[in-house]
């Protein structure tokens, strides 16, 4: 498994597994995958995936390559390999910021320049994305 963490690495899938909850997990797949993944596509996607490793990971959730953070990473590879976008980019000021741990987060790493336009992928706009389907 690509992931990013710290550093952006390459997983064994039982490792990945075993650090769930419960071990629980879910396989979503791209719809068509058959169609779309094609051996020149799955290339691209491993190349960009490797020029991605031992990145730091992204504490601050900027939208570059400099560093990635976990869904930032696989939505770039799908995106740089495919043209698709699995899920929609949103402004952070679109996730809701309202808690105080969250207002106080954003106080520490930003102070009073928070990057209120700065584009996010979030996990759960990934896995609802219409363009993947369950497969476990």
């Amino acid at each position: 498994v690509y992931e990013a963490v710290q550093p952006v690495r390459l997983t064994e899938i039982e490792s990945f597994i075993d650090r769930g909850s419960g071990s629980d997990y879910v396989i979503k797949r791209l719809k068509n995958a058959n169609k779309i993944l094609t051996t020149k596509v799955l290339k691209t996607m491993e190349t960009y995936a490797e020029t991605q490793l031992d990145k730091n990971y992204d504490i601050y959730f900027n939208w570059s390559d400099r560093t990635m953070y976990c869904s930032e990473y696989v939505w770039k590879i799908y995106k740089v390999a495919t043209d698709l976008e699995i899920g929609k980019l949103r402004p952070l000021k679109d996730f809701d910021l309202s808690s105080k741990t969250i207002k106080r987060i954003l106080k520490e790493k930003y102070g009073e320049s928070i990057p209120y336009e700065e584009p996010m992928i979030s996990p759960c706009d990934m896995y609802n994305s219409e363009l993947l389907e369950e497969i476990k």
